[in-house]
């Protein structure tokens, strides 16, 4: 009976989980034909069974995954990307090698901060961002002017149309005396979200740093720098 082709899984990505590298330094292994799957030369674009034996340089991999977990403070002006875009730095610029294979779980843009979760398991990046879980994130926004008792009523109670949707946030003033200083909570996660729920009543965001994602906060974790996350 031959394996449905759902039950296999891509050489590439398990040799990236299991070594601690990239996609395309797997690649590059099976290219250099250092792989075999059941003492067959392995081939680019390969998939194998659970249950098959892969073995590299001749030596059987141990197909127990070692997930990784870690929380990045990322300042202003770092793209969640491997590529840089322009002259702006990438968050891996403030990782060690040994983490360049974590993806990041909800991205925040260059002009925000705050934290990013990076795995390498797939099944916790999507459990943390896909909308039927409803992670919510906390951010602190700072306005460039005073936000109108109306506007936020209508942020809150009512949501804003955007293009893709709704928006409703969750806005909480920081102090009495000052309207551009907010907390929003929120269990979305579009694309730039807050600040074009924001744009379409005319107001910019100055400010937006993320303080919470899921069960995840920043606490202690000083901008540029990250820490190791136990995951129960």
């Amino acid at each position: 009976m031959q394996p449905n082709s759902s039950d296999l899984v891509r050489l590439n990505k398990h040799l990236a989980l299991v070594l601690g590298v990239s996609r395309r330094e797997a690649d590059n292994l099976i290219d250099q034909q250092k792989v075999m799957i059941n003492n067959q030369i392995a081939k680019l674009g390969a998939r194998f069974n659970r249950g098959d034996k892969i073995s590299i340089n001749g030596k059987i991999l141990d197909d127990k995954v070692d997930y990784r977990y870690i929380a990045l403070n990322k300042p202003v002006g770092y793209v969640c990307s491997r590529r840089q875009q322009g002259d702006n730095p990438t968050i891996y610029d403030l990782l060690p090698d040994e983490y360049h294979n974590l993806k990041p779980v909800g991205r925040l843009d260059r002009h925000s901060s705050g934290i990013v979760l990076l795995t390498n398991n797939g099944d916790f990046a999507y459990q943390m961002t896909h909308p039927s879980f409803k992670k919510t994130k906390i951010y602190n926004v700072r306005l460039e002017k005073d936000l109108e008792p109306l506007h936020q009523q209508m942020i809150s109670d009512h949501g804003i149309s955007l293009e893709d949707g709704p928006s409703k946030l969750i806005l909480e003033r920081m102090n009495d005396t000052d309207r551009k200083s907010w907390i929003v909570t929120m269990s979305e996660g579009r694309n730039r979200q807050i600040r074009r729920t924001f744009g379409a009543l005319g107001y910019t965001v100055s400010k937006l740093h993320r303080t919470n994602f899921g069960n995840y906060a920043l606490g202690d974790i000083k901008s540029g720098e990250f820490e190791v996350v136990d995951i129960h």
